[in-house]
């Protein structure tokens, strides 16, 4: 698993599975530590969408890392992926966060997962890891540069202004390979894969 710095390399549910394991029974800092290199990103950029501050979430970002470590044993895999498992205790941070200041929760945060069963039968993580794996493999038939923008899109969570400048292209460059990798990933799905 090559977490570290490679942007391009999105883990499997398996994989980020194996590493709360490791937290929670070795109490492995290193696992802790891809985790947190995976993770913090994203979670500064799902918060800030929240309407947290810049400050705010890095804050945040922080508590929820924490408490993952703290709770890594209370992680069970038959009810949640870690990604939900994570994005939620991140969620009731913000909130907690607001409701200690007075300020409330936000109109998105209160609905953000309303339309999400928080405890998935076996049926629905099958199925939802089924279609993960159907992008995933999709995903090889795409060009290069169009599967790397669609990945640090979406997985990564970049915006398309960070995107061009990680990359050294226009940002109507970005836009044209997304909308025409997206394109081809709906034909794909589609034709049945």
């Amino acid at each position: 698993m090559t977490l570290a710095g490679d942007r391009a390399a999105i883990p499997s549910p398996d994989e980020l599975a194996e590493l709360m394991t490791r937290i929670a029974v070795h109490g492995d800092k290193q696992a802790f530590a891809a985790l947190f290199r995976f993770y913090a990103p994203r979670l500064k950029s799902f918060l800030g969408k929240q309407g947290h501050g810049d400050n705010e979430c890095e804050d945040l970002v922080q508590e929820t890392m924490l408490n993952i470590w703290r709770r890594a044993s209370s992680f069970d895999p038959l009810k949640a992926g870690v990604s939900t498992w994570i994005y939620t205790i991140a969620r009731n941070a913000g909130i907690d966060r607001r409701r200690r200041e007075g300020r409330g929760a936000s109109w998105r945060e209160l609905t953000e997962y309303d339309d999400t069963d928080p405890d998935p039968s076996v049926e629905q993580r099958m199925i939802a890891s089924e279609s993960e794996s159907r992008v995933r493999v999709a995903l090889t038939g795409l060009p290069v540069e169009q599967a790397d923008v669609i990945r640090m899109t979406f997985y990564g969570e970049d915006p398309q202004a960070d995107i061009a400048r990680t990359l050294g292209i226009p940002l109507g460059t970005v836009k044209s390979r997304v909308r025409l990798a997206l394109a081809r990933l709906r034909k794909t799905m589609d034709d049945g894969l």
